[in-house]
């Protein structure tokens, strides 16, 4: 079993999908998991510690385990087929360690709520995780484009002719900010 940090919470651009990206904590690997909305949002809603005046699903079934006796030890991604990741939230009640199937966005969602572990299993890790390329060399904007639009990185995304672009620049430049901010004041 390889132990993960939640990474990132991204969203493609194209097609405002949500992703997941575990990091390998011993190595730099990236695990990038295609999860719901409402997932991302439970995740990302505990991980910026913001709070609600009433328990959220995840926060219900954090609850519930507890209340019950019980201690999420860690979450494991052990499988992945068909293009489908599959996780296990290990439970421990009375000394006895019960494992329940989940989807890895909802045991993520409980696992950064109870702090416990998250690990992926070897398996999973050598098939579908990414290494960063060091090569690639792209400024910042495009970076960040190209990383929520499509990770992992295959090809440097097309630079824009900004050449084909002077129009465009020609009638930006032409325009008169000033005279927008005089037109303003007097409404």
């Amino acid at each position: 079993m390889i132990e993960v940090e939640v990474n990132s919470i991204r969203v493609s651009l194209m097609n405002q999908q949500r992703i997941v990206v575990l990091k390998d904590l011993s190595n730099e690997r990236y695990l990038p998991i295609f999860i719901g909305q409402f997932e991302a949002e439970a995740i990302t809603i505990e991980l910026q510690e913001q709070h609600h005046s009433r328990p959220l699903t995840h926060d219900l079934l954090k609850s519930v385990i507890s209340e019950m006796g019980g201690r999420v030890d860690y979450i494991l991604i052990n499988d992945l087929r068909n293009d489908t990741f599959y996780a296990r939230i290990v439970v421990n009640v009375n000394s006895k360690k019960i494992e329940i199937d989940a989807r890895p966005s909802d045991a993520i969602a409980l696992a950064v709520r109870v702090r416990c572990a998250i690990f992926v299993s070897e398996a999973v890790m050598d098939k579908s995780a990414v290494e960063p390329e060091d090569d690639i060399d792209l400024d910042a904007e495009t970076e960040a484009e190209y990383e929520a639009e499509d990770f992992p990185r295959e090809a440097a995304p097309e630079r824009v002719d900004e050449s084909k672009l002077s129009a465009f620049a020609d009638f930006l430049n032409s325009l008169d900010l000033d005279e927008l901010d005089d037109d303003e004041k007097k409404k």
